[in-house]
């Protein structure tokens, strides 16, 4: 029994590579070729972004769009149009990217985290309502790994204390909840294209509304503050150029052409794995059945029981590996206890400080998300699910294999 183990040098499940990340081809290459040699490689010149920009927002069923250098500016200045500053309260989760909450204090206001789900890991909206305060002005909810988050919840608890909602959408391209596409759901959303994302181009990220007010505000942050028909050196309101290259608007229209089809093929391959995992003890995958009616599978999450394998989950993803079946632990460190928050590294953004000057983040207990962070979660990612049914099968088996020899697991911690 002591050689099963791929690691233990038995035979791994799977020695084939998973389908290659980003998937690109003539009509990327061609698009670019487009753009050097027409000469107009900045948004202000040529017509790809425009393009891009109009695409995307009509596909999640909103009215505008600006495109920007990345999903971060993407949500500091959805904050900014919102009118968030100094001495406002910005709700979010700590099971995210860093961006999230570190956009909140360079909108110079106050992150406040709010616990997960145990099964879904999105924000609870149980926890959002305890949270609210009389300084409270936005909602962040991140559609984690690509599940849309309890939205009519999260809007029903915004309109009864007019609250702006940001859907941070970085991981839910083309992802659907109650027959209604992310993004347009909130009153602004934010997406990302950076690479590893449904949707790349590198970098990249783009901000849909269909509030015009919200969407002309936007549009003048990102574009060094001037307003439509306003002189070139005229400039009405605070802003930078944070404008995407015509390079990456054409490599986005191409990658566009292909996302419809991998969300479908996402889709069914994240059904049909979870229905396999669910049979594997201490492995349990993200819950569905809170009004998603398409998951995006930016990320396949489980959750896994330390107790049932007798290991921890890094001995667990290291023989996973060995298997042939590349896997991560998550977001390893909550953001609530990264040094950023911790020792409150927030630079020339005073306003979170001088506010709340008895601000402690070390003293927030979030028991969901570390547990997640520290035992219990992790993901596989979205391009193993752009694999064939046989694919699925090979995750399954490893994971069923090491459920099988779960006592040797105990000499790999050993070794």
């Amino acid at each position: 029994m002591g050689k099963q183990l791929a690691i233990h040098g038995g035979s791994p499940i799977r020695t084939e590579a998973f389908p290659a990340w980003p998937v690109y081809g003539k009509p990327e290459e061609e698009a670019l070729l487009r753009v050097l040699h027409s000469g107009k490689w900045g948004r202000i010149d040529g017509e790809e972004v425009a393009t891009f920009e109009r695409r995307f927002a009509e596909y999640h069923e909103a009215r505008f769009g600006v495109a920007v250098v990345n999903g971060t500016v993407s949500l500091r200045l959805a904050l900014f149009a919102a009118g968030i500053q100094a001495g406002d309260e910005v709700i979010v989760p700590p099971f995210t990217f860093m961006a999230t909450a570190s956009a909140v204090i360079e909108a110079n206001a106050t992150p406040v985290f709010v616990d997960i789900e145990p099964d879904t890991y999105n924000i609870d909206v149980a926890m959002i309502r305890k949270a609210i305060t009389r300084r409270t002005r936005a909602i962040i909810p991140v559609h984690m790994a690509g599940l849309p988050a309890d939205m009519d919840a999260i809007m029903a608890l915004a309109r009864e204390h007019d609250l702006v909602v940001i859907e941070d959408a970085a991981h839910a391209h083309g992802a659907a909840y109650r027959g209604r596409r992310v993004g347009s759901l909130g009153h602004m959303a934010s997406f990302s294209f950076q690479s590893s994302k449904n949707l790349c181009s590198g970098e990249g990220g783009i901000i849909i509304t269909s509030d015009e007010r919200l969407y002309e505000a936007c549009r003048s942050a990102h574009n060094c503050g001037r307003i439509p028909g306003g002189a070139w050196y005229e400039h009405h309101n605070l802003g930078g150029n944070y404008r995407l290259s015509e390079f990456q608007g054409a490599l986005l229209n191409c990658q566009f052409d292909r996302l419809e089809e991998q969300a479908q093929r996402r889709e069914e391959n994240g059904r049909y794995l979870a229905e396999r995992l669910a049979g594997v003890p201490g492995i349990t995958p993200q819950a569905r059945g809170r009004g998603e009616t398409r998951h995006g599978y930016h990320l396949f999450i489980f959750r896994y029981d330390p107790q049932v394998y007798g290991v921890s989950r890094a001995v667990f993803l290291k023989a996973l590996a060995a298997e042939g079946i590349p896997a991560a632990p998550g977001y390893a460190i909550p953001l609530h206890r990264q040094v950023l928050f911790t020792e409150r590294h927030f630079g020339p953004y005073t306003g979170c400080l001088d506010t709340h000057p008895q601000l402690d983040y070390r003293q927030v207990s979030l028991p969901v998300c570390e547990r997640a962070s520290d035992t219990a979660g992790a993901w596989l990612y979205q391009s193993l699910l752009l694999g064939s049914r046989r694919d699925m099968d090979d995750i399954a088996a490893a994971f069923e294999k090491l459920y099988t020899h779960r006592s040797e697991l105990a000499s790999v911690a050993a070794d």
